[in-house]
């Protein structure tokens, strides 16, 4: 099969997996525990981004003392939390998750996933998708120096495809993977369907905007690059 010119590169909540809110709510149950008060919608603002520069960013707002051990405690009561979500069965692939990467693989158009998430939370999410990281390029905050707005994620996830990363597509939900493809020189393709609106993702630098994956299978043609 001739060589693909293109790689897609995807974010993994928001984008194939619908398990934004899921984060949300998760980030605001392990806030109230530390006795941070913030309202759901400016912890959705902030989902994408790595969870140590959320933290930080969060805490600044609220003007509370920033210290290791407190932002440690907020990423395991995070985390703990989603995986009690995820384990009662409410992370679920988005729609034509599953079908889009069948058709990418069966096209010859190399894929892979680079998430701001640490694996201990990751992890649901690709069982829920049925991708097995052991066959499939997958970039997890644990992986990299700095995550997104960064462009590590994409960048280290394109090297293990054998890609040129600016060669590659950036698919995701938020602002964030916007901002980080376009550093890393990548065209960026921004999903509606981890709730940031169209002009929010075309301002950050998508060139082109869909609903979901299942939107984006049904308009591939547009997008992807086959020799």
């Amino acid at each position: 099969m001739p060589r693909s010119k293109t790689a897609f590169l995807f974010d993994l909540d928001g984008t194939l997996v619908d398990s934004v809110y899921q984060h949300v709510l998760a980030w605001k149950e392990s806030l109230d525990a530390e006795g941070i008060d913030l309202s759901v919608w400016r912890i959705h603002r902030k989902i994408g981004m790595s969870g140590g520069l959320f933290t930080h960013i969060l805490l600044r707002e609220t003007g509370l003392e920033i210290t290791h051990d407190r932002v440690e405690r907020l990423r395991i009561g995070h985390a703990a939390a989603y995986g009690r979500l995820a384990a009662a069965g409410s992370v679920k692939p988005l729609p034509g998750a599953k079908a889009l990467l069948a058709w990418l693989t069966d096209a010859g158009i190399p894929w892979g996933i680079a998430t701001s998430g640490r694996m201990e939370t990751a992890a649901h999410n690709l069982e829920a998708l049925g991708v097995d990281p052991s066959k499939v390029p997958v970039v997890t905050r644990d992986q990299v120096r700095h995550a997104k707005p960064d462009p590590d994620l994409f960048v280290t996830c394109a090297e293990r495809l054998g890609m040129d990363i600016r060669k590659a597509v950036v698919l995701g939900d938020s602002i964030w993977d916007m901002l980080a493809a376009q550093r890393a020189r990548s065209l960026g393709i921004g999903l509606l369907s981890g709730g940031y609106g169209e002009n929010e993702l075309e301002r950050a630098g998508a060139y082109r905007v869909f609903a979901d994956p299942a939107d984006l299978l049904l308009h591939i043609d547009e997008v992807a690059a086959r020799s």
